[in-house]
């Protein structure tokens, strides 16, 4: 006999048809976007109050330095954390201590005791929490949705970095006009409410969890993608294509000696990646890739290559701007691309480590690319430097598609085998 009553369908990430309906996806996708504008508002004050006290760019420089070392050093350690404890708890602890470190910068502010040490010593704890962050939401990612809906949830992922991008500068600008512990004030509310938002995602199933307590697993993950040539493949191609396209680093010489645009116009070039990658996330996640997902990076990745000659080549602001909306969205493609293909070919026990060296590799080649473009710069000037740069980009997907002719064939995103 049939029941009158049907029985209901559980809630999570198992059923839904939809992301919208996908309650612990919405909760992680909105902490992920306070996270990261309230980064960019902390960013913005500290970079701003850091010169104003000290007049020095050495300083300015030593706050990129004072969080990319937490990063190399904390980086493996915080995959192999991530794959052995609950991944929530991790996120909601970082965020809860990036939020307590901006407080602390506001007090220091009211009260009148914060020094540039203090400064430099909120950055580090900041930068060494966004360490663990950061790889432990990627891989949190994959068990809040079913595989079917991974593509369309990477999409929306990216969309709120970049809205963060768009959104976070402006916003700790604005507030920092009415002095910095109102901009610190709000980074602390962002982060803090990230936090409590994180403490409300739930599982309808519990992940594995992985136990080992040997040392070597620390650098598992390393082993791991040299033994998968598709994953390989996918984390050295973004590695390399952003070490050589850095043309974002040198933004101000474009603006002030080739544009001849003031800060107002910095500011809008530095936006025009972000707008591009935001508008491509959003259509991806509308409309979602499901095939020749190989030949599609790549040629992403040659676009983002011929956007930014086009870029160095430019004397219109107009045109200039276009190639920098151009350049966002396909690296968006990219990205979202490399980050599904990577954790459908992961196992969920090994995706803290494999999400781990991922972002070290991410981390490491943003700021060599900035590196990199800096030193062509001074030896070929600022425009040959990005021609080469965007030469470059173009000539490794090349390369690429030849040494990993898997990933260039790759169709779709169908779960891989282990």
């Amino acid at each position: 006999m049939t029941s009158p009553h049907p029985p209901k369908t559980p809630p999570g990430p198992s059923n839904p048809d939809t992301l919208l309906s996908n309650r612990p996806f919405l909760l992680f996708w909105t902490a992920r976007v306070f996270s990261a504008i309230a980064f960019q508002v902390s960013a913005v004050a500290v970079g701003w109050q850091v010169y104003a006290l000290t007049g020095s760019a050495f300083n300015l420089g030593m706050l990129g330095l004072v969080q990319f070392l937490p990063m190399v050093v904390l980086t493996l350690a915080a995959g192999h954390a991530a794959d052995r404890y609950d991944r929530r708890a991790i996120v909601r602890a970082c965020q809860a201590v990036m939020g307590c470190s901006a407080l602390m910068l506001a007090m220091g502010n009211v009260y009148g005791w914060l020094h540039i040490a203090g400064i430099f010593s909120a950055v580090a704890v900041i930068g060494a929490a966004r360490s663990f962050e950061h790889p432990t939401m990627s891989a949190l990612l994959p068990g809040l949705v079913p595989d079917s809906l991974l593509p369309k949830a990477a999409a929306l992922s990216s969309s709120a970095i970049q809205t963060a991008f768009i959104i976070g500068p402006a916003l700790g600008g604005f507030l920092y006009a009415a002095g910095p512990a109102a901009a610190y004030s709000m980074a602390a509310l962002l982060f803090l409410s990230a936090s409590l938002l994180t403490s409300f995602i739930r599982f309808d199933r519990v992940p594995p969890r992985w136990n080992s307590r040997d040392f070597r697993s620390l650098f598992s993950g390393i082993a791991f993608i040299r033994s998968r040539p598709e994953i390989l493949g996918a984390i050295s191609l973004d590695l390399f294509a952003v070490l050589f396209g850095g043309a974002t680093a040198l933004l101000p010489i474009f603006a002030r000696d080739i544009l001849h645009t003031g800060p107002w116009g910095l500011g809008v070039l530095r936006s025009a990646p972000s707008v591009g990658a935001l508008a491509m996330s959003v259509f991806l996640a509308r409309f979602p890739l499901e095939h020749r997902i190989g030949h599609l990076m790549f040629g992403a990745v040659i676009v983002f290559g011929l956007a930014t000659i086009t870029f160095a080549l430019s004397n219109s602001m107009l045109l200039s701007l276009g190639a920098l909306v151009v350049l966002g969205a396909a690296d968006v493609i990219s990205i979202v691309i490399r980050m599904t293909l990577v954790q459908l070919s992961t196992p969920d026990e090994m995706r803290g480590r494999v999400s781990a060296v991922n972002s070290l590799f991410v981390g490491t080649s943003n700021q060599l690319g900035e590196f990199e473009s800096g030193v062509t710069a001074a030896l070929l000037g600022t425009v040959p430097a990005v021609v080469v740069g965007g030469m470059g980009t173009i000539v490794v997907a090349i390369l690429w598609m030849r040494l990993f002719p898997d990933l260039r064939r790759a169709d779709s995103f169908e779960r891989r085998k282990s």
